[in-house]
């Protein structure tokens, strides 16, 4: 009765070993996940900042731009304006001639 106690718990020691052994390889495998998880999100923080940045720098430029047309539209109706003033300038010197 006592053998077969001895070899009933060595059977339990030897499943809890593997049990352990394959709990350890478990660790490992979902410890080398996490690195590669962990990595991917500071790739994916770092490449988001850099999208951020870009988009202001684009935003930036866009009303730069959106301003310039606006100056650029204004001083073309000045011109616009000047322009018709001295055909009406150029009309009245001819019909008095």
């Amino acid at each position: 009765d006592a053998n077969r106690q001895i070899s009933d718990l060595k059977f339990k020691l030897a499943k809890s070993e593997q049990e352990i052994t394959a709990l350890e390889q478990n660790v490992i495998r979902l410890e080398g996940q996490v690195a590669r998880y962990k990595t991917a999100a500071e790739n994916a923080e770092r490449l988001e900042d850099e999208l951020k940045a870009e988009k202001r720098k684009l935003q930036r430029e866009l009303r730069s731009a959106l301003d310039k047309i606006e100056e650029l539209e204004v001083s073309y109706g000045h011109l616009v304006k000047r322009l018709e003033k001295m055909k009406a300038n150029r009309s009245a010197l001819l019909s008095q001639q």
